[in-house]
């Protein structure tokens, strides 16, 4: 068989070539040339890429074959997600490449606006010595305003606290646990302004976050005071800012982000490039060697998952995100209960409740919900089902998806139930848990019968009126046929009443088989179950 085909748009590390490993066809193209970039892009299973090559509907519709789109950094300007989730492309990105570098490059602009060092710098290249010029000021025992306390935001303060610096925090999402578990005081962004002596913001830009920090913020500040910003363009406002710095305001500025790049001629981002009192950067954020390197390795691995069928984490169009390690061996566990109820349901599906009992209440189990539906759809549908288009099924369908959790579960730590509602007006629904040290994966419910048999490949399941010799019934016709049974759990609600039987056997049953010894029962429901692994 011939390897899936990644394609190179932009120079990667050699290090990233290495992560893909012998198991693709590697080619390079220049990802600016656009005829030649959508030509490549016919053959192309995966395409990685940096910023500088556009990948819209038009180039997705030149690649039939793409499951993934990989942007070997953070931002995703120049990739239609809208568009790629639409066509069933995976697109990723390493959210947490640059986090220490852009870290880093925060505290390399707060000290140089404490210490005043590229103007001390010009000053002396220049043929001048005058110390008495650059007087500066101790970061010790000063107070740091960290606007946004996330994964960047959080290594900002804690290299801070190495300064002896106090540190107040504005952000909604945090609660004060975290908070204080970081060392960190949190308080509203007004009493933040007024407290802080640096101010750094590390949020990301939307339409409630653009220009969240203008004339009104920058009046409440020290004037004393700076500000930094390397996370994106447009979170202070550029020309309250200008005023801010030439009024007096605040004492002065380290900008890495702009929000035009580079400046335009004339407007308020050139004029903050001229002060005298701002430090700026050419958005070097994530520009170091580890951090570009972090990017490639980090993508290289995702398209070997991506292209393997396996989650990818780090994919922006899916939701879910980081998997926490509790949580990360449901997902196999939910995949296959939702084939369990694809081959059960009777008529199409309506709505599906995936329901989440017990300790797992207290983690994001938001991926749970993907798994039910690529296991759902994964035996019924004639494309393949990903993480990213099995929601695209289920709303083509009009299946309405919710995900309920709980802290409730009597019997094991955790259940997970898929509870769907029937287009012929019927219910049903199949539960499962992971037990003991090797979190075996077991079937615990199907419409209300309590179970407990290890999820195999091949399952027979049964209802029927309960009476004596019915497993003597089904049992010879196995053997006679060579079907071996290799485990076997039989639930009843009362004697006489309705049973539900669930085999495991160690092959596939025919249809006619089937067909024979449902006759001979006079079952209700009679099917195979057979898992497809991912």
């Amino acid at each position: 068989m011939s390897k899936p085909v990644v394609l190179i748009a932009e120079q990667l590390s050699p290090a990233t070539i290495d992560a893909l490993g012998p198991d693709f066809d590697v080619r390079d193209v220049d990802g600016t040339d656009r005829a030649a970039l959508l030509s490549a892009l016919a053959e192309a299973n995966a395409v990685l890429v940096r910023s500088a090559t556009k990948i819209d509907a038009e180039a997705l519709a030149a690649a039939p074959n793409l499951k993934v789109v990989a942007r070997a950094g953070v931002g995703l300007d120049n990739v239609d997600i809208k568009a790629a989730t639409t066509a069933g492309v995976m697109v990723v990105n390493a959210p947490t490449s640059n986090i220490i570098s852009a870290a880093e490059l925060t505290v390399g602009h707060i000290l140089s606006l404490a210490r005043r060092i590229p103007a001390a710098h010009e000053s002396l290249a220049g043929g001048e010595w005058k110390r008495s010029s650059f007087t500066g000021t101790e970061l010790y025992e000063k107070t740091l305003g960290v606007v946004g306390l996330g994964r960047i935001g959080a290594l900002v303060a804690a290299r801070a606290q190495a300064f002896d610096m106090k540190i107040v925090a504005y952000d909604p999402y945090i609660t004060s646990a975290r908070a204080q578990q970081l060392g960190v005081q949190l308080v509203t962004l007004d009493e933040l302004l007024q407290q802080a002596d640096f101010l750094t913001i590390h949020m990301p830009k939307t339409p409630e976050t653009t220009g969240m920090i203008g004339t009104e913020q920058l009046r409440l500040m020290k004037p004393s005071a700076c500000v930094v910003n390397v996370a994106r363009g447009g979170l202070i406002d550029e020309q309250a800012l200008v005023e801010a710095l030439t009024s007096g305001t605040i004492a002065g500025a380290g900008l890495d982000v702009f929000t035009a790049e580079p400046p335009a001629e004339g407007s308020a981002a050139a004029q903050l490039v001229g002060l005298a009192n701002v430090v700026v950067t050419p958005h070097l954020g994530a520009s170091t060697e580890e951090a570009q390197e972090k990017a490639g390795v980090s993508v290289a691995r995702s398209v070997r998952l991506a292209l393997g069928g396996e989650l990818v984490p780090d994919a922006v169009n899916v939701a879910g995100g980081a998997i926490d390690p509790y949580v990360r061996p449901g997902i196999p566990l939910v995949e296959k209960l939702g084939q369990i109820f694809a081959a059960l349901a009777r008529s199409p599906l309506t709505s599906l409740d995936v329901e989440v009992h017990g300790e797992l209440h207290a983690y994001d189990v938001s991926v749970l919900k993907l798994a039910a539906l690529k296991g759902l759809f994964t035996n019924i549908v004639s494309e393949s089902v990903s993480y990213v288009n099995a929601p695209l099924q289920a709303e083509q369908r009009g299946v309405e998806v919710r995900l309920l959790t709980d802290d409730q579960s009597e019997e094991y730590r955790n259940v997970i139930t898929l509870n769907g509602a029937l287009s012929d007006g019927s219910q049903l629904s199949v539960s499962g848990t992971l037990t003991g040290t090797k979190q075996i994966e077991k079937l615990v419910g199907i419409n209300g019968y309590a179970l407990e048999l290890p999820i195999e490949k091949h399952h027979v399941v049964m209802q029927y009126t309960d009476r004596p010799g019915i497993v003597a019934v089904y049992g010879q016709k196995f053997g006679e046929a060579g079907i071996n049974i290799a485990g076997m759990q039989i639930a009843r609600v009362a004697a006489g009443g309705q049973a539900l039987s669930v085999l495991t056997v160690d092959s596939p049953v025919s249809e006619e088989l089937l067909e024979e010894i449902s006759a001979a029962i006079h079952a209700d429901l009679f099917c195979q179950v057979a898992i497809t692994e991912s």
